[in-house]
């Protein structure tokens, strides 16, 4: 049996938040602004990522970020909404790559690509 072999292109992942002060910049860095910071963003792609295939993998087995490509579009002040989307896109012997988006609304404020060991 193959590590990855309930694991298929397309499956769908996602994780919603609402942005807090200590998901912000300024949370981590005083003299920034309070606005929704780049690596909380990466770690909500990663949550979404590894909750779509978690179920699918074999018992004893998890999957570990490897690999980030990510672009930061717009800032998010505290209280709105952030929802981020993963998609399965390719599956390799022993890592499976994503597509991955986030949303503030209707507006795009990050996108790229997340690759996750098994």
């Amino acid at each position: 049996m193959s590590t990855l072999e309930k694991v298929t292109a397309g499956i769908p992942g996602e994780t919603v938040v609402t942005v807090t002060h200590d998901m912000t910049v300024q949370h981590f860095l005083s003299s920034m602004p309070p606005v929704y910071a780049t690596p909380v963003m990466i770690l909500h792609m990663e949550k979404a990522c590894t909750a779509s295939i978690a179920g699918l993998l074999p018992d004893g087995h998890v999957s570990v970020g490897m690999e980030v490509n990510v672009r930061h579009l717009a800032a998010t002040p505290i209280g709105r909404t952030v929802r981020v989307t993963s998609r399965v896109r390719q599956i390799d012997a022993k890592s499976v790559l994503f597509d991955v988006e986030a949303w503030d609304g209707s507006r795009k404020i990050g996108d790229g690509t997340h690759r996750r060991g098994v």
